[in-house]
């Protein structure tokens, strides 16, 4: 990892001199857009839209806009009166409880290494820091912007959150919130029943990422020059659920199943997902009656007249021995 910026940690008279780097990285694979006809890339020209000629970065400026047309162009100088701090210092503002601080509000990870003499009292932060079980909140410029961040232990190493300020999150406003819909109590138990059966412990290394590994299948096989095999179509979605209660219960069933547990209740009243399988049995069973008897009746015909001249020659025998007897001549005294 390459360190992409180097500051302190400002932890009341204590400096903790520490580098940052980035905690995370997108896998999404990326693509350019080429000519189709040669695989050239394509190149985009900065060009005015008054004038039409093409523009140079030493001649771009910032532009507000105002709306109807109007436009505010800002010059470096409006910029350097701005009220940014340029010391590279993260200065905690106070502790508080993790649970306080809602998710939403996290938005990039970055990764604390102690440098140079800085690691004995980095490590007493962190000790502390997981003892207290609270976060830090702080503040810290970062590419020329100042950022309200969090401070927390993760893995043994300190892990800063840069976050959203609050007024950049949203306001939910739906129509159905203002509704006065009324949620039975089986409803709500059979709903829990549904989530302990699926309950479990997160392990993310437990999820992948099933599009992004088909598509570098596709891009290895065309590197390759094979033929790309499409992988089996998933099972279609659930239709929206008519009875809900009938939707809950086989679905708690499925969980359960899954887990391998028997169905709740025994062999009691059967749910639609028993009363399939029990269906599905009977037509195998159904289906394999027929086969026997088609079996007997594609006998092979060697084998039926081999048993028919068999049986000729076992009746003809008894006759023959008979006419022998009849013919003889009988010995005079």
């Amino acid at each position: 990892m390459r360190a992409i910026w180097k500051g302190a940690v400002s932890f009341g008279l204590v400096s903790i001199g520490v580098k940052l780097y980035s905690a995370t990285e997108e896998k999404d694979i990326r693509f350019h857009q080429v000519h189709r006809e040669d695989g050239g890339r394509i190149r985009y020209k900065r060009t005015c839209s008054v004038c039409g000629e093409e523009v140079t970065y030493d001649d771009i400026a910032k532009g507000y806009d105002l709306g109807g047309g109007e436009m505010v162009i800002l010059t470096d100088e409006d910029f350097a009166d701005l009220p940014l701090t340029t010391s590279h210092a993260i200065d905690v503002l106070e502790f508080v409880p993790a649970e306080q601080v809602d998710p939403i509000l996290y938005n990039k990870a970055y990764f604390l290494e102690p440098e140079g003499a800085a690691t004995k009292p980095y490590v007493l932060l962190r000790d502390a820091l997981a003892d207290s079980e609270r976060v830090a909140i702080v503040k810290v410029a970062i590419r020329q912007r100042e950022q309200l961040a969090t401070l927390r232990v993760r893995e043994g190493v300190l892990l800063l959150n840069t976050m959203l300020w609050p007024d950049e999150v949203r306001t939910p406003d739906f129509g159905f919130l203002d509704e006065d819909l009324k949620v039975r109590p089986p409803e709500l138990a059979m709903a829990s029943s549904l989530i302990d059966s699926m309950a479990g412990e997160f392990q993310p290394d437990a999820f992948t990422d099933d599009y992004r590994a088909a598509l570098q299948e596709v891009i290895d096989a065309k590197v390759e020059g094979r033929e790309v095999v499409q992988p089996e179509e998933e099972e279609a979605a659930p239709a929206a659920a008519v009875d809900l209660m009938a939707a809950l219960k086989a679905s708690v069933e499925r969980a359960r199943a899954a887990r391998g547990e028997e169905p709740a209740g025994g062999a009691g009243e059967p749910t639609p997902i028993s009363a399939a399988r029990s269906a599905q049995k009977a037509a195998k069973k159904a289906a394999k009656a027929p086969a026997k008897k088609a079996a007997k009746k594609t006998e092979p015909a060697k084998k039926t007249a081999a048993r028919k001249t068999a049986e000729k020659k076992a009746a003809k025998a008894p006759a023959k021995k008979a006419a022998e007897k009849k013919a003889a001549p009988r010995k005079t005294a």
